[in-house]
C-alpha cells in the first residue's frame, strides 16, 4: 500500500465542494455554483437531470472509454475535470497533498483494502498551483472509495523553511509549490518524491484517468481564498491557545526592588483579569542567582491561583522566549564623579543592543515592551525600538506614571485632600531625566469648598491654589524633592505604576482621564520624532493615543522644546553620532 503526498501553496479552511451525477452507463460531474472544490458522486440518469436543471450547468469536456464515458458540467466561467469511472480508476494507492498555506495528504487502499489511514498533505495559503492539485486530490476522495485527505497549512512566510526540512529529512531536491511525494506504507512509511504539480497531474492522469482543467483566473482566487482562511484559522488558534497556555511575563533586572513589589501585582489577578493565568521569568546575572531563586521560592510559598510559574534564568541567549510582555528594569548607577554621563548612555546602549535581538528572535510578535527604572527610562525604550526594528513602535512605551502619581500626592497634600481627587497632571519629557508637570489641565475631585456638587463634580486645580508663589517657585524646588525620593525609593511606587499601566494598556484607562506614558514621537505636540517622549494619552482595545487634542500654552511648548533636545542628544550618543551632549540654545 502507498500513499502520496503533496504540500505546496495552497488554502486550509472550508474549501468548497461539488455535487456530481451520471447519465447512463457513465459518470457525469456537476459543479454545485459558488464552489471551488469539485467533489463528485455518482447518482442516476434522473436525478442529474434534475441537478442540470436546477443548477445551469454547461457541458464542460468529454472523455469516453471502450463504452463507459465521464461527462463533466461545469458552471459558466468556473473550471472543469474529466473523470473516468471505469474500473481501474477505482483502486488507488493514496496521495498526500500538501502546500502553503495547506498541505493535502491523500491515502487510498488498493481494492478497498482494510486500514484506510488518511495521510497529511502541507501546502503554502497562497499558491494558485496547490489549489489546482488540492482540489484535485479532494475529487479524487470523493470519487475513490479508499481514498483519503488531510490538510496541512503552512502560511507563505513560513513555507521556505518547511520544504527545506521536508527535503533534508527526506534527502530530496524540491523547490517549488507544491510537492508531492508518495509514501510506501507497507514498506514503513519511506518517502518517495513524486515531483510538482505537473507530475501529481500526469499521475492522476495515467493511474485514474483523471486530469484538471481548472482556469487560471480561479485557482488564483482559490490561492486567495485560502490565504485569508489560514490566517483566520491561525488567529482562531492562538485565541483558544491563550485560553490554555499562560501569559509569558520576563522581568530583565529582576533583583531590584522594583521586581519584588511587582510579582504580587501581576499575580492576583487585577491587572490581567481573574480568568489569565500568568508564568513569571525573572533573569538577571549569574551574581543575583540565590537572589533569584530566594524571590522563586517566596512567590511561589504565597500560591497565587493565578501564577501558573515563576522561573529564574541567568542565560541572557535563552531570554524571552514566547514573551508577550517584557518589563525592563535595568539601571546604570550614576555616579558623575566616577565618569562622564555620556559614558553611562553608551552602556545603556550596549544592553539595548543585547536585548533587542532576542526579543526579535524569541517573543512573540505581538510582544509588549515597558521600560521603567530610575535611570534613562526613555533612552532604554528608544534604543530598543532602534536595535529592534521588527519589534511594533507602538508596543515599546516607558513608564512616568510614577511622577505623576508622586505629583498628584504633593499637590493633594498643599490641598489637604485625598490623593485619588487629584486628576489629570501631565508629565512630559524624559521621566527619569529633564521632565515637566503640567498643571493646566489638572482637576480635583471631592475638594472641599464653597462650591459642591455630585461625586464626579470637577474643579480646576489651579483655580482652588491661591498661592500663585508656590506654584511659579516652591513647586518647581519641590519637584527636585520629588525626583530624589522617586530615584531612592523601595521601588513600591514604581511597581504601582507599571501595573497600573499594564491594566489600562489591556483593559483601557478611565474615560476622560489623562495619563501620561513615554511613547514615541510622531511629531505630536511639535516634538521631533523618533524618540520616546512622555505625553498625554488614553489607552483603550490594547492601543495608546496621543491626546493632541489637548491645548497647550506657548511657555509649556517652549518647555517642551527644551526636554526634547535632551532626549535628542542621549539618543545620538548612545548611537556614537555624537562624542558628547550640547547644551540646549533657544530660539
Amino acid at each position: 500500500m502507498a500513499k502520496f503526498v503533496v504540500a505546496g501553496e495552497g488554502r486550509a479552511g472550508t474549501r468548497r465542494g461539488a455535487e456530481a451525477g451520471c447519465t447512463g452507463g457513465g459518470g457525469t460531474l456537476y459543479q454545485d455554483p459558488g464552489r471551488a472544490a469539485p467533489a463528485a458522486a455518482l447518482c442516476t440518469g434522473s436525478q442529474a437531470g434534475q441537478l442540470q436543471q436546477q443548477q445551469h450547468f454547461v457541458p464542460g469536456a468529454r472523455q469516453g472509454s471502450s463504452g463507459n464515458s465521464s461527462t463533466l458540467y461545469r458552471e459558466p466561467g468556473r473550471a472543469a475535470l474529466r473523470a473516468c469511472s471505469s474500473g481501474p480508476c477505482l483502486g488507488a494507492s493514496p496521495v498526500l497533498l500538501s502546500g502553503s498555506p495547506g498541505a493535502v495528504s491523500a491515502r487510498s487502499a488498493a481494492s478497498g483494502g482494510p486500514g484506510s489511514v488518511p495521510s497529511h498533505p502541507a501546502g503554502k495559503a497562497n499558491c494558485p498551483y496547490y489549489a489546482k492539485a488540492e482540489l484535485l486530490a479532494d475529487y479524487l476522495q470523493t470519487n475513490l472509495p479508499n481514498f483519503r485527505v488531510h490538510k496541512i497549512t503552512q502560511h507563505p512566510d513560513k513555507w521556505e523553511q518547511w520544504l527545506h526540512d521536508v527535503c533534508e529529512t527526506n534527502g530530496w531536491e524540491h523547490r517549488q509549490s507544491p510537492i508531492i511525494w508518495r509514501e510506501l506504507l507497507d514498506r514503513g512509511g519511506k518517502g518517495q518524491l513524486l515531483g510538482g504539480l505537473n507530475d501529481f497531474l500526469e499521475y492522476a492522469q495515467k493511474y485514474y484517468g483523471i486530469t484538471s482543467m481548472m482556469l487560471s483566473e480561479e485557482m488564483l482566487a482559490i490561492a486567495e481564498e485560502n490565504l485569508q482562511a489560514h490566517l483566520e484559522i491561525v488567529k482562531e488558534d492562538e485565541e483558544i491557545k491563550s485560553l490554555i497556555k499562560p501569559m509569558q511575563i520576563w522581568i530583565t533586572s529582576a533583583s531590584v526592588p522594583i521586581c519584588y513589589h511587582l510579582i504580587p501585582l501581576l499575580a492576583n489577578g487585577e491587572v490581567f483579569g481573574m480568568t489569565t493565568e500568568i508564568s513569571i521569568h525573572l533573569l538577571d546575572t549569574e551574581q543575583f542567582k540565590e537572589m533569584l531563586r530566594s524571590i522563586v521560592m517566596e512567590a511561589e510559598d504565597m500560591a497565587f491561583p493565578l501564577l501558573r510559574s515563576i522561573s529564574e534564568h541567568t542565560k541572557t541567549d535563552q531570554a524571552f522566549i514566547d514573551a508577550d510582555i517584557i518589563i525592563v528594569l535595568d539601571d546604570v548607577l550614576l555616579n558623575i564623579e566616577v565618569q562622564s554621563l555620556e559614558n553611562y548612555i553608551r552602556e545603556v546602549s550596549e544592553i539595548c543592543q543585547v536585548y533587542a535581538p532576542l526579543i526579535e528572535k524569541n517573543a512573540k510578535s505581538e510582544v509588549k515592551v515597558i521600560s521603567s527604572g530610575k535611570t534613562f527610562a526613555n533612552l532604554k525604550a528608544t534604543m530598543l525600538r532602534i536595535y529592534g526594528p521588527s519589534i511594533r513602535p507602538e508596543n515599546i512605551i516607558a513608564i512616568s506614571t510614577s511622577w505623576e502619581s508622586a505629583a498628584k500626592a504633593m499637590l493633594a497634600r498643599k490641598l489637604n485632600i485625598n490623593t485619588a481627587g487629584v486628576k489629570d497632571v501631565i508629565v512630559w519629557g524624559n521621566i527619569t531625566g529633564s521632565n515637566y508637570i503640567d498643571l493646566s489641565h489638572a482637576k480635583l475631585n471631592g475638594y472641599d469648598c464653597a462650591i459642591r456638587g455630585p461625586p464626579n463634580f470637577q474643579r480646576p486645580l489651579l483655580s482652588m491654589i491661591y498661592d500663585s508663589e508656590w506654584i511659579h517657585s516652591e513647586l518647581v524646588s519641590a519637584q527636585s524633592t520629588l525626583s530624589s525620593r522617586v530615584s531612592r525609593g523601595t521601588g513600591m511606587l514604581s511597581a504601582h505604576a507599571v501595573a497600573t499601566v499594564l491594566r489600562y494598556w489591556y483593559h483601557g484607562s478611565p474615560s476622560e482621564e489623562i495619563i501620561s506614558v513615554g511613547i514615541l514621537s510622531e511629531g505630536q505636540f511639535c516634538i521631533p520624532e523618533g524618540i520616546i517622549f512622555s505625553m498625554p494619552v488614553r489607552l483603550q482595545n490594547g492601543n495608546w493615543e496621543a491626546m493632541t487634542e489637548l491645548e497647550i500654552n506657548e511657555t509649556t511648548q517652549k518647555v517642551l522644546g527644551r526636554l526634547a533636545h535632551e532626549l535628542v542628544q542621549e539618543k545620538l550618543v548612545a548611537l556614537k553620532e555624537i562624542n558628547e551632549m550640547h547644551p540646549y540654545e533657544a530660539e
